[in-house]
């Protein structure tokens, strides 16, 4: 199991660029942050120095998507990128929620998400893609590769993730629904004549490390909130009694919306409808043993990285604790 950190790109831009080394050194493959220009400073001006900073850790966005940005702006940010620090990007993509609704846009539909990944990694790997009507290649690239990765929850969006991409992104940590998800998406791949194994299957979830858990709840208690935005959505589009589980979906019956002013930060106020149990289950809490046991039920489920979203009043010392006893635990 490869290990990833999520950062917002907050200001300083060089605190995050001072974790994506820290998380390097311990042992961190990949580094991530969000995209959503308004909330949070523009990732890819500091994708660059994340990738100057490092030697080995490939970065990229969790999640960008195709409505914020011109489609070739962001194949050509990855593809120059590639060019100068050797095909060391990934790209996470979705249908956008933050930073499509936060500029009075809705997230892209299906079609549009899938239309994109095509044109984006298309050109990155330098290949000739029709956008807009027209034939486009990068004249100025010799072709590098791009991993695309999708976050999906619900069956329309696995079945596509399956069908069409490199792997999944699952924004939760719950065994059951990791299972249930990752057979989904294992299950297009099989039927769009794909090696389903071939899948790199992406785990990202807070984690924090100690034993004050009801401290740690509070901290994390935004995740919770975060998801829920996302279930709000499959509940209104396929309904209460579809084959989405409901340990997914009971659980935002208390909810009464959303603010984004205070999306991913762990003092939001509005994330009370979230219950202890739901922490529990899609994030990984408590001490060193609690984290090693979650992850190597998900190792065995067949997740491929996990990636830590660290918002929380103790970023240095939860991956100072991976790195040195669960990273390594891990790879034993």
């Amino acid at each position: 199991m490869d290990f990833g950190v999520v950062l917002q790109t907050d200001p300083p831009a060089w605190r995050v660029v001072d974790l994506a080394v820290q998380a390097e050194k311990l042992g961190f493959k990949y580094g991530w942050t969000f995209d959503s220009h308004i909330l949070w400073q523009e990732p890819y001006v500091i994708y660059s120095q994340m990738l100057s900073a490092t030697k080995r850790m490939i970065v990229g966005p969790m999640v960008t998507n195709p409505g914020t940005r011109d489609w070739t702006v962001t194949a050509s940010h990855f593809a120059t990128l590639n060019d100068m620090f050797g095909n060391r990007t990934i790209c996470g993509i979705g249908r956008g929620d933050s930073a499509m609704r936060v500029i009075g846009k809705k997230p892209a539909n299906l079609a549009t998400l899938s239309e994109s990944m095509k044109v984006i990694k298309g050109l990155v790997e330098g290949e000739e893609v029709t956008y807009n009507g027209t034939q486009q290649d990068f004249p100025w690239s010799t072709g590098g590769k791009l991993e695309m990765l999708m976050a999906a929850y619900g069956p329309k969006a696995l079945h596509l993730c399956g069908s069409e991409t490199d792997g999944l992104i699952l924004q939760l940590a719950d065994p059951q629904l990791t299972e249930w998800m990752i057979a989904a998406v294992r299950k297009a791949a099989e039927e769009a004549g794909r090696d389903p194994d071939a899948l790199h299957i992406c785990v990202a979830a807070p984690a924090y490390v100690g034993d004050n858990i009801e401290h740690q709840r509070d901290q994390v208690r935004w995740f919770g909130g975060m998801v829920g935005n996302h279930v709000a959505d499959l509940v209104g589009r396929y309904g209460e009694s579809s084959a989405i589980p409901k340990a997914l979906t009971d659980y935002i019956k208390e909810r009464e919306g959303y603010d984004y002013a205070e999306h991913g930060k762990s003092n939001s106020t509005h994330v009370d409808f979230v219950p202890d149990d739901v922490l529990d289950r899609f994030c990984i809490l408590g001490p060193v043993e609690n984290h090693i046991a979650r992850l190597e039920e998900l190792k065995a489920l067949g997740v491929d990285q996990f990636a830590i979203y660290l918002m929380h009043d103790q970023k240095d010392e939860t991956l100072n604790a991976y790195g040195q006893r669960i990273i390594p635990a891990l790879q034993r």
